[in-house]
């Protein structure tokens, strides 16, 4: 009783205060905004959210804006503790590769293994299981075969409804070719392949290549706060999961369907 007396009364002085917040931010959650309209709509723009940073292990520490490490990469991988790896359908926060202080937050649509290709904005799917595994877990009418292997078409559209497409977009309005079209690549293992749902304005693994599991942060936790451009809050997605957000959005489209609304 004693100690816990001690430990009680020393989380209320400054001392205590700040390493119980660092820890926190170091091993816990994060704070992070939603910069850019790349996830819309399942993430807008003026979301802030905290990022469970130990849903895939735990990273190396570092100090939040100054990006300065607290421990060594001792793992050579910046995660103190390995954990799962992010699924298929996952969002996941994570370091940008090509400039690692910067962060970016995309869904997870291969792991090591898949093979994806994109033609006519659709991605085609095939995981790594092979085609067993996509026989007994996708529906027969989004499965399509080339040559000897089953690949399925736009794989996460029916349980993601913020994925979405701009048809404004096209090949004589955008010079981004691989929006439209990009050949099939094998995803190294040990690796993920990231896109935005916003499919037409993501800068993402289409352009820059798979993310290494060292860059791996987190995956979003909640919304604790969201306001739009006009600094107007959207008290609707507020203390909101992202997963909540799209069984709403999902349950609102059924209901519209349902009532003849498209």
């Amino acid at each position: 009783m004693n100690f816990l007396k001690k430990l009680y009364n020393w989380s209320g002085t400054w001392t205590g205060t700040v390493v119980i917040v660092l820890s926190i931010i170091f091993f816990l959650a994060q704070a992070f905004v939603i910069p850019s309209g790349s996830m819309k709509n399942s993430l807008l723009v003026g979301d802030m959210l905290f990022v469970k940073k130990f849903a895939y292990g735990i990273p190396t520490p570092t100090i939040p804006w100054l990006e300065l490490k607290i421990l060594p990469d001792f793992r050579g991988d910046r995660h103190l503790i390995d954990g799962p790896k992010p699924k298929r359908g996952d969002i996941v926060v994570f370091r940008y590769p090509g400039n690692p202080k910067v962060h970016y937050v995309k869904r997870c649509v291969a792991n090591g293994g898949d093979i994806l290709f994109v033609q006519n904005k659709d991605l085609y799917l095939h995981p790594h299981e092979g085609n067993k595994y996509i026989k007994s877990h996708y529906k027969k009418e989004n499965i399509v075969q080339l040559n000897d292997m089953l690949f399925v078409k736009k794989p996460y559209v029916a349980q993601h409804p913020g994925i979405h497409h701009d048809s404004s977009v096209t090949p004589a309005t955008s010079p981004y070719q691989p929006i439209f079209n990009m050949l099939p690549i094998q995803v190294p293992k040990g690796e993920f392949f990231m896109m935005g749902d916003n499919r037409d304005h993501s800068n993402d693994s289409r352009f820059w290549g798979t993310v290494p599991y060292k860059y791996i942060v987190g995956t979003p936790w909640f919304i604790y706060f969201s306001w739009d451009k006009n600094k107007k809050i959207r008290w609707d997605r507020v203390f909101q999961t992202p997963k909540e957000l799209e069984n709403t959005k999902y349950t609102k489209q059924k209901a519209n369907h349902q009532k003849g609304i498209y």
